[in-house]
C-alpha cells in the first residue's frame, strides 16, 4: 500500500489514505493563484482585444470561469499546460459587446464565478441566469444582490432572493453608489467594482476591514483609476472608489503561486518534527499574506526571499513575490481577531490545525463567514480535528483550539470542500498511523495534483 492510497469508505464514496511521514523535504509544486486567475479571466472578457494569462491556476473553479466568459462572447484558447498551471490566450470584443447567453450559465461549485459575473452582467442590458451544483445552491447571494440592485439591476433568486439560481436583468448605464458592506468580502467588493465600470459617476465601496485587493491592482494595470483610502473609526478599514463608465485595456500577466495553497505546506512544515520545504514564487500581496504573519506569530520558522514582481514589459498584476522556506518549529497558541480572520479567511481551516499542534490555546474570533463557503467550515474543521484527537470548542462564530494534541490517524470527512480535504490530508502527514480523507477529489477545485505532491515531499 502506498502512503497515499485510493480507497472507499463504508458508503462507497471515494477516500484517500495518508500515512504519517518520517521526514518532509523538497519543493512542492503550487498552482497559480486561484483568486487572481479568476479575475484575470473576467477582466480579459471586459477588455477589447487579446489578453494573455501565464501560469494561471488549472483547478476546476478556474476552468469554470473560463467556460463562463466563453459563453459571454470571449474566445478562449488553452495554449500550454504544465504542473497544474495553464496559459490562456483570450480575445474579447469588450464589455459593450458581451453576449446574452442562450441558456443557464453553469458556475458549478465556484462562488467567485457566480458573484463576480453577476457584477459584470448587472451593467449590461441583457438577461442571464447563474446556477451551479448543490453546494453552490447553498451559498448566499443577498450581499451581492443588495448593492447591485441599488445600482439599477434587477435580480431574482430562491428563498426571497438569498440563494441561487440567480437571474440577472442588467441595466446600462447603472447608478453610482456609496456602499458600506455589512461583512467584509473581497468577492462582494469586486462584484460592485466590476459593475461600477458601467455606472455613471463614482462608486465607493467601504469595508471595516481590508480584504484582498487583487481586483484593484488588476484594474489599475488595465488603465482604470482606482482610489483606496483608510476608512472607519479606527481607519483599519478602507474606501475603494472607481469612476465609470470606464474602458479596460487588454493585458499580459503572469499569475503568482497561490498563497492559500502554500498555507497547507507552511503549516505542515512548521508542525512536523523533521521538515524543510521550499515554496517558489508565492504571491505575498499585503492583503493576502496574513497566514504567513500569523504563523510567524505562532513561532513558525518561515524565511522569505523576495524574487521581484510579476509585472512584465506590457502589463501585469504587479503582485509581489517571494520564495518561502519553512522549517520544523515550536508553535504556540495565539488570538486571531475578526479583522485577521477576514484577511486569512481561506486559510483559517489549516490555521486551526496549527493551533491543535501548538502549545497553549488558539482562539479565532468572528469566523462566521466560514459557514457560507463550500461547506460549514467551522463545523467541518471541528469534527475533523476532533476525530484526529484535537480539542476544539465552537461558540457562535468563535473557535477555540486547545493545543498540545498528539494527533492519531482517523477517518475524516471533507464535506466535498477542498479546503477541508487539503487540511485533513496534511494532518495525516503529522498524525500517527493512517488518516482517511473522504471525498478527496474535491481538492482539485483549487489544487489539482495535490496528493501527488504529498508523495514528492516524503523524504
Amino acid at each position: 500500500m502506498t502512503p497515499v492510497n485510493a480507497a472507499a469508505d463504508a458508503t462507497g464514496a471515494g477516500a484517500a489514505v495518508v500515512r504519517a511521514a518520517p521526514r518532509l523535504r523538497g519543493e512542492p509544486r503550487l498552482p497559480g493563484d486561484k483568486s487572481i486567475s479568476h479575475r484575470a479571466l473576467l477582466l480579459a472578457l471586459l477588455a477589447a482585444g487579446e489578453s494573455r494569462i501565464l501560469d494561471a491556476g488549472d483547478g476546476e473553479d478556474v476552468r469554470t470561469t473560463a467556460a463562463v466568459i466563453e459563453r459571454l462572447g470571449a474566445t478562449v484558447e488553452r495554449v500550454r499546460e504544465t504542473s497544474g498551471r495553464v496559459e490562456y490566450r483570450i480575445w474579447s470584443p469588450g464589455r459593450e459587446a458581451i453576449l446574452e447567453p442562450d441558456s443557464v450559465l453553469d458556475c458549478r461549485n465556484s462562488g467567485t464565478t457566480l458573484r463576480m459575473t453577476a457584477g459584470i452582467l448587472a451593467a449590461r442590458p441583457l438577461f442571464a441566469v447563474l446556477d451551479g451544483d448543490a453546494s453552490l445552491r447553498r451559498r448566499p447571494v443577498a450581499r451581492v444582490v443588495a448593492p447591485l440592485t441599488a445600482m439599477g439591476a434587477t435580480f431574482a433568486a430562491r428563498r426571497g432572493g438569498t440563494l441561487p439560481p440567480l437571474a440577472v436583468s442588467g441595466s446600462s448605464p447603472l447608478r453610482a453608489i456609496d456602499y458600506a458592506v455589512p461583512v467584509p468580502s473581497a468577492q462582494v467588493k469586486s462584484a460592485i467594482l466590476l459593475a461600477a465600470l458601467g455606472a455613471e459617476g463614482t462608486t465607493t465601496v467601504r469595508e471595516t476591514a481590508v480584504t484582498r485587493d487583487h481586483t484593484e491592482r488588476m484594474l489599475r494595470a488595465r488603465g482604470v483609476a482606482v482610489a483606496s483610502t483608510p476608512w472607519g473609526d479606527d481607519e483599519r478599514g478602507q474606501a475603494v472608489s472607481v469612476t465609470g463608465p470606464a474602458r479596460l485595456l487588454p493585458a499580459v500577466e503572469r499569475v503568482p503561486a497561490d498563497p492559500s495553497a502554500a498555507a497547507f505546506w507552511l503549516v505542515v512544515g512548521a508542525a512536523h518534527p523533521d521538515a524543510e520545504l521550499i515554496l517558489r514564487g508565492v504571491g505575498t500581496n499585503p492583503s493576502r499574506r496574513a497566514i504567513i504573519d500569523l504563523l510567524r506569530r505562532m513561532g513558525a520558522a518561515v524565511e522569505e526571499r523576495t524574487v521581484g514582481s510579476t509585472a512584465d514589459a506590457d502589463a501585469g498584476t504587479g503582485e509581489p513575490l517571494a520564495d518561502l522556506v519553512v522549517h520544523s518549529s515550536t508553535l504556540r497558541g495565539i488570538d486571531v481577531s475578526p479583522a485577521e480572520v477576514a484577511s486569512a479567511i481561506d486559510e483559517i481551516p489549516v490555521l486551526c490545525l496549527a493551533g491543535a499542534i501548538a502549545s497553549g490555546t488558539t482562539t479565532i474570533r468572528g469566523a462566521g463567514e466560514l459557514r457560507h463557503k463550500e461547506s460549514d467550515r467551522i463545523a467541518g474543521i471541528a469534527a475533523g480535528l476532533t476525530a484526529l484527537g484535537a480539542s476544539v470548542t465552537v461558540e457562535g462564530d468563535d473557535i477555540t483550539i486547545h493545543g498540545g494534541a498528539h494527533l492519531t490517524g482517523a477517518a475524516t470527512d471533507s464535506l466535498t470542500d477542498h479546503r477541508l480535504a487539503l487540511t485533513f490530508a496534511v494532518a495525516g502527514l503529522i498524525a500517527a498511523g493512517e488518516t482517511v480523507v473522504r471525498d478527496p477529489d474535491c481538492a482539485s477545485v483549487s489544487y489539482p495534483g495535490f496528493f501527488s505532491e504529498i508523495e514528492r515531499v516524503r523524504a
